[in-house]
């Protein structure tokens, strides 16, 4: 078992990313013991320090994608998953808004360089039939079981210890769980002596200057906007949803529960979408809908009154979105461009989206819900913006289905 691929890698890199999305999120169930603590008031400094982590993030991935290539995948990985958990620790010894921020801009630098290797490894290890599930395995997994059970696991314990424990938790994880699985079970590539009859997996390209043509050329920005708003919409709710939730009259355990489970019907219908998607290969179309429908989800919120109401909707919008768009978006972004400019292409990608629409939509939603007392004006204005970006990754998608496959 432990020598088999799927959990070297697959469970390996899963269980990073698993606690990579315990420390990105820890803050939103944090922040409210934190507040009084250490003097955080206002839109502006409560939107910093909760976006603090997606502007490191985006500075991180956009340059370091185009750096990938140059790096050693192992050491880059546990030094940086070192770096993220002792700065982790380091966070309940805070005493000021300002070192928090600046403790969530190094975590998010961190995480931002650690992101692009993973695809270095699921290349070196997985053929061109198995890359997909190793992906997933990887990726969608790692981060949606991270979530669900994260709110379900860290409220408890900041109930009940207080928010200090929550990073002293979440920061030993990684320091004495994950960096000790990566020394033991990571190796950057197989060793094709040990496993003959192996399927070969896809030699990485050498690095080199990449154009802009190697990206798509003037198509490719559809795609960066679709992953805009995906970075919207996901970040503009995984920020605050334990607060939107408590705001909607749900504490304790309840809080928790209805915190994480979005992501728990998020993993669960990834199931069936995904099989969907590899039977018919309508990747643009499903990915175009789950954008889409969730922001109708969204905009549908003003007009319901009660709490279990918003809640089913907000529930709905992350689920069906986040099963249909995310299991499909590294594919179509896989099979698009050059394969030597995947990884420049998914740091922009990822750094744009993730970190550009997810620190637009921290400001965004804080500012709307200061203004208004409340979260539901800000998940509004997220609905229109995804509603877009399933235009744009549609459109995208049928302008590639007219193209020759790039090699």
């Amino acid at each position: 078992m432990f020598t088999s691929k799927w959990f070297r890698i697959g469970v390996t890199l899963m269980v990073g990313l698993f606690v990579a999305y315990l420390d990105r999120s820890n803050l939103s169930i944090a922040l409210p013991g934190m507040e009084k603590e250490l003097g955080i008031d206002g839109a502006a400094t409560k939107s910093l320090a909760l976006t603090g982590f997606l502007i490191g993030y985006a500075l991180a991935n956009f340059f370091g994608g185009f750096l990938a290539n140059r790096l050693n995948p192992k050491i880059t990985i546990v030094t940086m998953v070192f770096l993220w958990s002792v700065v982790q620790i380091m966070t309940a010894w805070i005493t000021s808004a300002a070192l928090l921020i600046a403790f969530r801009i190094i975590l998010g630098i961190a995480e931002g360089i650690y992101w692009p290797q993973q695809f270095r490894f699921a290349r070196a290890w997985f053929n061109k039939d198995e890359i997909t599930r190793g992906t997933n395995l990887i990726q969608f997994y790692g981060q949606f079981l991270a979530l669900s059970l994260g709110f379900i696991i860290l409220t408890p314990i900041f109930d009940h210890l207080g928010w200090k424990w929550v990073f002293y938790i979440t920061g030993g994880m990684g320091v004495f769980i994950v960096v000790p699985m990566f020394l033991a079970f990571l190796k950057n590539s197989p060793d094709k002596a040990s496993a003959p009859d192996e399927p070969a997996a896809e030699p990485e390209p050498a690095g080199g200057k990449i154009s802009f043509s190697d990206l798509g050329g003037a198509p490719f920005l559809l795609l960066v906007f679709s992953y805009f708003a995906n970075g919207m919409l996901f970040w503009g709710i995984t920020l605050f949803i334990p607060m939107a939730v408590l705001s909607l009259g749900f504490s304790g355990f309840s809080q928790g529960a209805a915190s994480a489970l979005p992501y728990f019907l998020a993993i669960l219908l990834a199931i069936p979408v995904s099989w969907y998607s590899d039977k018919t290969q309508k990747r643009g179309l499903i990915a175009a809908c789950g954008l889409g429908s969730a922001g109708l989800f969204l905009i549908a919120l003003p007009f319901i009154d009660s709490p279990f109401g918003k809640l089913a909707l907000i529930t709905l919008a992350i689920a069906w979105f986040t099963s249909c768009y995310t299991t499909n978006i590294w594919s179509i972004i896989t099979s698009s461009v050059k394969k030597s400019a995947v990884g420049p292409a998914a740091g922009v990608i990822n750094g744009v989206g993730a970190g550009l629409g997810g620190t637009t939509a921290g400001f965004v939603v804080q500012y709307l819900q200061s203004w208004s007392g409340s979260y539901v004006p800000g998940f509004t204005v997220l609905g229109v913006v995804a509603i877009l970006g399933g235009l744009s990754v549609y459109t995208y998608s049928r302008i590639m289905a007219a193209r020759p496959v790039t090699a």
